[in-house]
């Protein structure tokens, strides 16, 4: 189905392969030729074919669990208006059902916000963020910088790039997203997909392929090949939006009349033009993929890429899903008793809930598909439940007049409004040992919601809405789409806007300055947060070996997510999932730096101080993360922000699964310090890492620090720590201790 090309491949007038290299440009200049490099130099402030590139974004996208803070932030660094269309879904805490008035109070103060500084507020339930963005904000050729790590809308001809908080403070303050110039991989689409396989399928299969070797990491994705044509809209918008999962930078496609007729419905026909690769374009690398041969497919827990055929997990089930437990019990030992086995009955695996949903599921083209599958079947009155959420009001409407909810409702489908909480935790929790097939983006451990320290364990497998809906309709026993008869007889998707116009609040360049932001109890402003000193001296207080760390277990997502206005509160739930002690012993750190600012260093500091040399006064000291590979998952800044508030000064990795978690570590003033991958890290919690003269190395230009492993045993040891690639603004950001104190300087001066 898939093949991975690593090396260089040259592209001519966008249709063959070049053969003979003999008198072509060299793959520097060539790679200008790409879609890719085409949107990025037109949006790169220096005007330069350089290496480094500064990046000015057209719009900007926020959900309910982040534009609190990235406002709040903004305030504080000296925002005085929004220069560019910047909108604030409500899709994330809109259930509104955890804390009492603190989610709705986030939605009135993000509607006071946007009409105050001249922002679009979409209410809660009319659509999700990616959903809302490909109806009203993409443009061809155009850039959109989002607060949520799926932010991908490259299939409709307009890059999307997912960051934390700060780097959207950066663009509120007319500042720039900095990155060194990307490679660029060929995505190269043959075939046309069988009826039953749907745009999960070739996604979970593309992440399958590239996601454990790293190969499309912090690149560009650019899609292109026959095989385009054959995609509908929703189809492609389904596979973009999983190259997240990929941990690529990005993704652009190439556009066709097919795209054109996206923008047509949307009444927005002048957002459409053509993107293609130029005469030559060079790619730093390809994955060809032959749609007529794509299986249907089931990512097992606990990510994307455990990846199978269902035809493949129906051939062996008990094998596979033994691994599965051996899985769960090495990251919870003995907290959780899971019987995932139990799932299988007479050689069939047995599912007990459904989940159609979100930016990835709950497209029309999917609904309908599901209800064609569905139609004049019954879910059944037994333990499987199954549930859609059309992924906006549009959408709705469509599916309510084109009689595809009627057709799910009659089966047993539950139907529910615009939202993304199947996908995070805050809704359709399943029971403790309950398997889930989910249409969503995700399924890492207790994403879904469980709590193992309470004993609790559910399971999340991603699937196609075709194969969930043939689960559906044979009891629960997991199905391919593939092995059931139906037709399709829906009509296609037709857009009515009505509900935005009279729903969505429009404030771009209508900003009134003298409106009053309204504040709920639970709003509350950053702590102080201190710049660096001398030298650094770090307790670590979590150290995991893991093979990837995910922002979910940094910061769980679910109901911890209503807590998102309050960053005193938010940090409490810090790697609670995964580090329960970690939490009190940052609080213990703090509290002892504290007494060392005010001249009363606790003996233990001094003494650990005393055995490499140092003195208290020019020594800041706080908590340290050491995670082998952390930050894969979401861009919320939180995962980073949460340690800070908790007196984290730094993690220490081999590498940082994504891009977006090392800029959040940066922005709150973590240095994000790397040690080489032959290096055995053997330090426990408890332990110090001493680095002296750390401030004058990052602001003296240096790549790396020679430190001092001091352990409890009073053991000291040397350990090599890098912290490249730092931008010049980076360097001084961390120097300041944060985005905020950085922003604070510059508005002194």
């Amino acid at each position: 189905m898939i093949e991975v090309i690593d090396k260089g491949v040259y592209l001519l007038d966008g249709e063959k392969f070049a053969t003979d290299t003999t008198g072509l440009p060299a793959p520097a200049e060539a790679r200008e030729a790409t879609i890719t490099y085409g949107i990025l130099r037109a949006h790169d402030v220096d005007g330069s074919k350089g290496d480094a590139m500064r990046i000015k974004f057209d719009a900007m996208m926020s959900h309910d669990i982040t534009y609190v803070g990235i406002i709040q932030t903004a305030r504080a660094s000296g925002l005085e208006k929004f220069p560019i269309p910047y909108a604030m879904t409500n899709c994330h805490n809109s259930l509104c059902a955890v804390g009492g008035t603190i989610n709705e109070d986030d939605h009135v103060f993000g509607l006071s916000a946007a009409k105050k500084y001249g922002g679009i507020y979409v209410p809660a339930n009319q659509a999700v963020i990616h959903q809302y963005a490909r109806e009203m904000m993409v443009k061809c050729g155009n850039m959109i910088l989002g607060s949520d790590s799926h932010t991908r809308y490259g299939s409709l001809g307009n890059m999307g790039v997912g960051e934390g908080g700060g780097e959207l403070v950066k663009q509120l303050l007319n500042n720039t997203w900095d990155i060194k110039a990307p490679e660029v991989v060929l995505v190269w689409l043959e075939g046309a997909p069988r009826k039953g396989i749907g745009p999960h399928d070739v996604a979970i299969s593309l992440v399958k392929a590239v996601f454990d070797s790293g190969f499309v990491k912090n690149k560009v994705l650019e899609f292109a090949g026959p095989g385009v044509k054959n995609l509908p809209i929703d189809f492609r918008n389904g596979i973009d939006i999983m190259t997240t999962e990929t941990t690529c930078l990005s993704s652009i496609w190439v556009t066709d009349d097919e795209v054109r007729h996206h923008y047509e419905i949307h009444q927005r026909p002048e957002d459409y033009r053509e993107l293609r690769p130029g005469k030559v374009a060079y790619y730093d690398g390809m994955i060809r993929i032959d749609l007529s041969k794509q299986e249907a497919m089931i990512a097992l827990p606990f990510h994307p890429s455990n990846a199978y055929t269902i035809h493949e997990l129906q051939a062996d089930p008990e094998r596979i899903l033994r691994e599965v437990e051996e899985d769960a019990r090495k990251r919870f030992g003995d907290k959780i008793e899971i019987d995932l086995v139990g799932k299988v009955r007479d050689g069939k695996v047995y599912a007990d809930q459904g989940i159609i949903a979100g930016c990835s599921g709950g497209t029309y083209d999917n609904l309908a598909e599901a209800a064609s599958i569905l139609k004049d079947q019954s879910v059944g009155n037994d333990y499987f439940t199954i549930s859609a959420y059309p992924q906006s009001t549009p959408v709705y409407m469509a599916t309510t007049r084109d009689g595809i909810a009627t057709e799910l409702l009659e089966a047993g489908v539950v139907i529910k409004p615009a939202f993304c909480g199947p996908c995070f935790g805050a809704g359709d929790v399943p029971a403790n040992n309950g398997l889930s097939i989910r249409h969503t983006t995700r399924n890492f451990p207790n994403r879904e919601g469980s709590k193992p320290g309470q004993g609790q364990i559910s399971l999340v497998a991603l699937m196609d809405a075709r194969s969930i809906a043939a689960t559906a309709a044979n009891g629960g026993v997991i199905t391919a789409a593939t092995d059931v008869e139906y037709t399709n007889e829906h009509k296609p998707y037709e857009y009515d806007p009505k509900i935005y116009e009279r729903r969505v609040f429009q404030g771009f360049k209508k900003e009134n300055l003298d409106e009053e932001l309204r504040y709920g109890p639970n709003i509350k402003d950053w702590p102080k947060m201190y710049p660096m000193q001398e030298n650094m001296l770090l307790e670590l207080a979590a150290v995991i070996h893991d093979p990837v760390t995910t922002t979910d277990e940094l910061i769980p997502s679910g109901e911890t997510s209503s807590y998102r206005s309050n960053p005193l509160k938010l940090s409490e739930f810090a790697l609670s999932r995964r580090v329960p002690e970690y939490v009190g012993l940052c609080k213990r750190i703090q509290k002892e730096d504290l007494e060392r600012r005010e001249g009363n260093c606790p003996a233990k500091v001094v003494e650990v101080l005393a055995k490499v040399g140092a003195k208290a006064a020019d020594t800041s000291f706080g908590s340290c993360v050491f995670a082998n590979r952390p930050g894969d998952g979401s861009a919320r800044e939180q995962a980073a922000s949460c340690q800070k508030v908790l007196g984290g000064d730094a993690n220490i990795c081999y590498e940082y699964a994504t891009k977006r978690y090392r800029s959040n570590c940066i922005n709150w003033g973590i240095v994000p310090f790397t040690i080489d991958k032959d290096v055995e890290f053997d330090y426990q919690p408890g332990d110090y890492i001493f680095v002296p003269g750390l401030r004058e190395a990052i602001l003296g230009g240096k790549e790396e620090a020679m430190a001092k492993g001091i352990k409890a045993d009073g053991t000291v040891t040397d350990i090599k720590l890098h912290f490249s690639p730092l931008t010049k603004d980076e360097r001084q950001i961390l120097a300041d201790g944060c985005l905020m104190n950085y922003y604070a300087a510059q508005n002194k001066k």
